[in-house]
């Protein structure tokens, strides 16, 4: 347990459910959740998501209501909603039941992309770890944010932030089949510290997580509580370079390309002469200017100390 919350006493649980997450895998946890909450005897209580953001709002209303673990069901972008209220807030715990598409925050916590019964068992010993939280333009990201390649996706693959095209896997495929072949990469000022550098973005991504779209480890060296965010960027590649690269991004071995700088900071600015999309955990934006900073040890979350977890032990 966290120093900050009283072992003795019996903390209510509230668990979020975005009912559109996964397709509705989450929806169809509920009965599940349920079960666990009498088989554990939990004071718990489930809510549901009525619209973009309205994890947020209740996150909040259960914080101020006295309730201490405060848990999203639902994938990267609930996880995101549920933390905002609760950044550097130390007796508050929160965690995530993985519903989603990708579920790639759920990696830093050593959790696996659905659960079993031996993880549910897991979340509810409550091993208690702070990770970090970057920031972008005053908005938070749990796992990461990106320009370029990625965020092009993105938007072909949205009609506007947060509601998905219709189509399904194969549609999604063609549109990075598309954007592989299509994206120009734009060109893009980047300070760090003192030094100003201008490069083309193939990909961009600041991270407090390694993996993103269910299975790239793109910033692969990450680590979630070591105050610094990594960044991979990735120059402009003609056509075979963009295919070739891409091959080695699932296991983290692109960053040994000479077209890939890498490295960790503690917070940049970038620039572009135009607005230009990017995602935050999931979530589809577009801004021509980007103050990137991070918060250390800002969440305090449930982990599995048994799982392949992102952390710097202590």
């Amino acid at each position: 347990m966290n120093q900050n919350l009283d072992p003795d006493k019996r903390y209510k649980w509230v668990f979020i459910v975005n009912p559109v997450a996964g397709n509705g895998v989450a929806s169809n946890m509920v009965q599940e959740i349920k079960e666990k909450i009498k088989e554990f005897d939990i004071c718990g209580e489930i809510v549901f998501t009525e619209r973009r953001g309205h994890a947020s709002d209740l996150s909040k209303i259960y914080y101020e209501n006295g309730f201490r673990f405060i848990i999203a069901v639902g994938g990267d972008g609930t996880m995101n909603e549920v933390a905002r209220p609760l950044i550097n807030k130390k007796d508050v715990v929160t965690g995530i039941i993985p519903a989603g598409t990708g579920n790639d925050f759920i990696q830093i916590l050593g959790f696996p992309d659905r659960f079993t019964d031996h993880d549910w068992a897991v979340l509810f010993n409550m091993n208690i770890k702070e990770i970090d939280v970057g920031t972008v333009n005053g908005s938070v990201f749990v796992n990461g944010m990106g320009l370029g390649f990625d965020a092009e996706v993105a938007a072909e693959n949205y009609t506007e932030p947060g509601e998905v095209k219709k189509g399904g896997q194969h549609k999604y495929i063609w549109h990075i089949v598309k954007t592989l072949l299509f994206f120009r990469e734009k060109q893009m000022s980047v300070n760090v510290g003192n030094n100003r550098t201008v490069s083309d973005c193939f990909i961009n991504t600041v991270a407090n997580g390694r993996r993103f779209a269910g299975g790239f480890l793109l910033t692969p060296k990450a680590v979630a509580n070591d105050g610094m965010l990594d960044v991979c960027m990735i120059k402009r590649l003609n056509l075979f370079q963009r295919f070739r690269l891409l091959l080695k991004v699932p296991e983290g071995k692109h960053i040994l390309n000479n077209k890939v700088i890498y490295y960790q900071t503690a917070g940049l600015n970038i620039e572009f002469s135009e607005k230009v999309p990017f995602h935050v955990d999931g979530e589809l934006f577009f801004s021509k200017k980007f103050e990137i900073a991070i918060i250390p040890g800002a969440l305090n979350t449930i982990y599995n100390p048994h799982g392949n977890h992102f952390f710097a032990w202590d």
